[in-house]
């Protein structure tokens, strides 16, 4: 029975709603959270607790968007197959090349992270190295086939959660006298001590903790793969609640371990919180959470940046030959496969050798132009679905908040260049669909009837 790497599934391949919730685990939870979220608190302070919830919340309602628009009409390019249904080519093709794109600056940056964390042991080896090796393994995840992929996200959820759960025992015990590392910070007294940089600071961290929950895309993607559609929208329900819970836990454990202007941009905030403790074993444990969070989330957007790459070849909207896949058992889009990874090693080559800075600012233009797309389906979900009355007022909020998230990075100066750098991304996409409207209306008249 054939295969489609990127494709449909056979029944055999197809899995139940809670193998996808695991699998949004695992394709969501990475770097974002176990490094990212050190930059939300240096920006917000406690306070982060409540830009996380926020962010969870217009997760769940964009994800619920997106899901049951799948349940109700699958198709193998989600979300950028209902842009082009919603608002036309235009929109179909402006979202398939903005996510293809951003997912591609991301994927570099966690290669990157996940290499400089492998020289915590082999600090000898060059980064390149590690960063060469991690992308062929990435790109070999392509090839295993849709159930293969949902049963190694699925190991990789289990092992990142188990890592989370340990941080969360052994701060309990900290915390309960158990375990005994000096004085502990305690809960916040005043308001403003749980808003140490006022309103601003709190506005501007709400994209780093939207940051964290990337992803969702990658489970609309695979949504298609469920045994029954209709419980899309209840994996996710699943997923997301479990994720909220695992975030908020233990970024309350580690801000009540130690101040909040003792966690560092470039550390994890966990390993940051019991270095006092001399656990010498949990440096090393965490660290390789954080390279298995890394490694699985960047799988995870490679599948998917390949799916949407195969659906733009297929539909016209990128070249035919990206289309083409092998005639062995095993199909595999390799014009498609060789795209992205070219498109990965200029990300790897970019990452290694712009100053840090300069791939700072690029990969938060990155998740910026993510949120363009959350923002987008929101915008396309009712165009393509009846909604309750219920659905407006959630469809509302959740564009209110991710709005919030994209305007607030022009208040601090970490994030303000990446919203300029995103603009200059989007300008170019626009400019591109200007000039193939017009062939786009030729053929639009060629096809239609005299």
């Amino acid at each position: 029975m054939e295969k489609n790497v990127c494709g449909g599934s056979t029944d055999k391949e197809k899995f139940a709603w809670w193998q996808l919730s695991l699998i949004g685990v695992g394709c969501i939870i990475g770097t974002g959270f176990f490094l990212g979220s050190s930059i939300a608190i240096q920006m917000t302070g406690p306070s982060v607790i409540l830009a996380f919830l926020l962010a969870s919340c217009g997760t769940y309602i964009v994800f619920q968007a997106l899901a049951k628009m799948s349940a109700k009409d699958p198709q193998k390019g989600s979300f950028r197959s209902y842009a082009k249904k919603a608002y036309g080519r235009w929109a179909g093709f402006s979202s398939g090349w903005v996510y293809w794109c951003s997912e591609m600056l991301i994927i570099g940056s966690q290669l990157t992270a996940i290499s400089l964390l492998s020289q915590f042991w082999f600090p000898h080896i060059p980064l390149w190295m590690f960063a060469l090796g991690f992308a062929v393994c990435g790109l070999l995840v392509l090839f295993i086939g849709t159930k293969a992929f949902g049963k190694l996200a699925s190991i990789f959820a289990v092992t990142k959660t188990a890592a989370i759960f340990m941080f969360i025992v052994i701060a309990v015990l900290a915390l309960t006298g158990v375990i005994d590392g000096g004085p502990k910070e305690g809960l916040p007294r005043s308001v403003n001590a749980f808003f140490p940089n006022g309103g601003i600071g709190f506005w501007s961290s709400l994209l780093f903790a939207f940051y964290a929950h990337g992803g969702i895309e990658v489970m609309g993607v695979m949504a298609i793969h469920l045994r029954n559609k209709e419980e899309a929208p209840k994996s996710g329900k699943v997923m997301l609640g479990l994720l909220a819970l695992i975030y908020v836990t233990a970024l309350s454990l580690a801000l009540l371990l130690i101040p909040w202007t003792t966690f560092e941009p470039d550390k994890s905030p966990f390993v940051v919180a019991l270095a006092t403790y001399h656990l010498d074993f949990f440096p090393h444990v965490f660290n390789g959470a954080i390279i298995i969070a890394g490694f699985s989330t960047m799988s995870a957007s490679l599948f998917s940046v390949t799916t949407i790459l195969l659906t733009l070849s297929e539909e016209g909207d990128a070249p035919k030959i990206f289309s083409k896949q092998t005639k062995k058992k095993l199909k595999v889009p390799l014009p498609a496969v060789a795209l992205t990874s070219v498109g990965l090693i200029l990300s790897i080559v970019s990452s290694l050798l712009l100053p840090e800075k300069v791939y700072e600012y690029i990969t938060t233009a990155a998740g910026l132009m993510l949120l363009y797309n959350w923002f987008f389906i929101l915008l396309m979900y009712h165009r393509l679905i009846e909604p309750s009355s219920g659905d407006k007022v959630k469809r509302v909020i959740g564009m209110i908040l991710v709005f919030l998230a994209v305007s607030g990075t022009l208040f601090h100066p970490t994030s303000r260049p990446g919203f300029f750098i995103s603009l200059a991304f989007i300008t170019v996409i626009g400019i591109v669909v200007l000039f193939l409207r017009k062939r786009w209306k030729k053929e639009e008249t060629k096809e239609s009837p005299a």
